[in-house]
């Protein structure tokens, strides 16, 4: 029976803060600090890097400890931290046992053996989960989408003498938490800060970090790309340019495929919102607005299905080469659909994930508006960022001028975003 065999893991050359990621721990400078934090853009070289030194540094000096690991979910840090780590180690001689039923990794090499315990740290009640347990380092990804008491509980576990924190993010508002509390209490902390740029990754090319500085816009450029701890605040879409954005549509397309994202509302606004495919692009060519506040009658969901059976006419739609994305919330709604015998599907409402991925494909130049889209241009100008709520560290908009906004989020969402593989590659230099 032939054994398969793990192919090499492919390194390239380490830029000289990633070096620095590697060997902080062992520098005399910086041997004494107890955390190191890893902030800046994104694909600079971050992750990959810093979960690589977190268990050198275990390995090396310590045998039959626990530790732990965390991201937002363990979904995310096993597609995201523990596949390209895995490679690595296994690489360079570690031998690993993934005990998954537990959410553990059994790690050995030179004759030292410890464990690592994975976690994820999504919301308030993930704090129970370290709870009890006994750790000497723990290593945090994506640390600024974890609510405080989860970090807080999870460094109050490691008690054993000589431990350290490791901490990689991207940046979000002025006064979420984790700026106040570690960023800006390095001294307090003991803690050392690296910012990192995409140029700090070898491994990108300028082709590849050209696209990334096209793809984003406004807060999400200075976040992301600049890797800068700013508010949200002012428009959402201040990337929206009506000169270019806005189109008339092409004439006599033969359209490729067909979506409608529905935002559904009783006393708030109904909006249907027509996508229609044609070499590449994909053009809003039909808009539905009706708001019960704004005209004193409110409909039904009957006559709402009604409403959407004379838009299919007047757009040329038929059921089954047509879509609908809704909501999943408009339950009864959905039903009264269905019923009618339409298409149903249910709309990822993840809000800023949606605006962010939005803003990339109109930069991008896929989504193009059309002349009809009279509400949804209103809206591009008094769609906002809540002022109030990025005081308190939190990125929310304001829940106004929002249905088309909305049904738009919908379809991108569901139709246009797809998560990327990750293609991870490093160089050693004697570790």
């Amino acid at each position: 029976m032939r054994m398969k065999t793990r192919s090499k893991f492919e390194f390239t050359p380490f830029s000289r803060k990633q070096l620095q990621v590697l060997s902080w721990w062992a520098n005399p400078d910086t041997q004494d600090r107890e955390a190191i934090i890893c902030d800046g853009s994104v694909r600079a070289g971050k992750t990959v890097v810093m979960s690589l030194s977190f268990i050198i540094w275990s390995m090396i000096n310590f045998n039959g400890q626990q530790f732990g690991m965390a991201g937002k979910t363990i979904g995310s840090f096993r597609r995201n931290v523990l596949r390209p780590l895995r490679n690595m180690l296994e690489s360079e001689g570690y031998a690993i046992h993934d005990s998954r039923s537990d959410n553990m990794l059994t790690i050995s090499k030179n004759g030292h053996t410890n464990y690592y315990y994975i976690f994820g740290g999504k919301d308030e009640a993930s704090q129970d989960l370290v709870q009890g347990v006994t750790l000497a380092g723990f290593f945090f990804d994506e640390a600024a989408l974890m609510p405080q008491s989860f970090v807080n509980q999870a460094t109050a576990r490691c008690s054993v003498d000589g431990s350290k924190f490791w901490f990689n993010c991207n940046p979000e508002g002025p006064y979420h938490w984790f700026k106040l509390e570690w960023i800006d209490q390095l001294e307090r902390h003991k803690a050392i800060r690296i910012h990192f740029m995409m140029e700090d990754n070898p491994s990108l090319t300028q082709s590849t970090i050209d696209r990334y500085n096209r793809m984003y816009s406004g807060v999400f450029y200075k976040r992301f790309i600049m890797g800068l701890w700013v508010l949200a605040d002012g428009v959402v879409y201040d990337n929206f340019d009506p000169d270019t954005m806005v189109v008339d549509p092409p004439r006599d397309a033969v359209w490729e495929e067909n979506w409608i994202g529905i935002d559904y509302g009783t006393q708030n606004a109904t909006t249907y919102k027509l996508w229609s495919l044609y070499k590449g692009i994909w053009y809003n060519r039909g808009e539905y607005y009706y708001s019960g506040r704004e005209t004193g009658k409110q409909k039904t969901d009957e006559q709402y299905v009604d409403d959407l059976e004379d838009f299919y006419f007047d757009n040329g739609l038929t059921r089954s080469d047509t879509t609908l994305i809704v909501d999943p919330s408009a339950a009864s709604f959905k039903r009264s659909l269905k019923n009618r015998g339409f298409k149903v599907v249910n709309a990822n409402n993840d809000v800023l994930t949606g605006i962010r991925f939005m803003m990339t494909q109109m930069n991008a130049g896929i989504m193009k508006w059309t002349p009809v889209s009279v509400h949804t241009i209103k809206e591009f100008n008094s769609y906002v960022w809540d002022e109030k709520a990025a005081e308190h560290g939190i990125d929310a908009v304001v829940k106004e001028h929002d249905h088309c906004m909305d049904a738009d989020r919908y379809f991108a969402m569901k139709r246009l975003y797809k998560k990327k593989k990750k293609h991870v590659r490093l160089i050693k230099e004697g570790f």
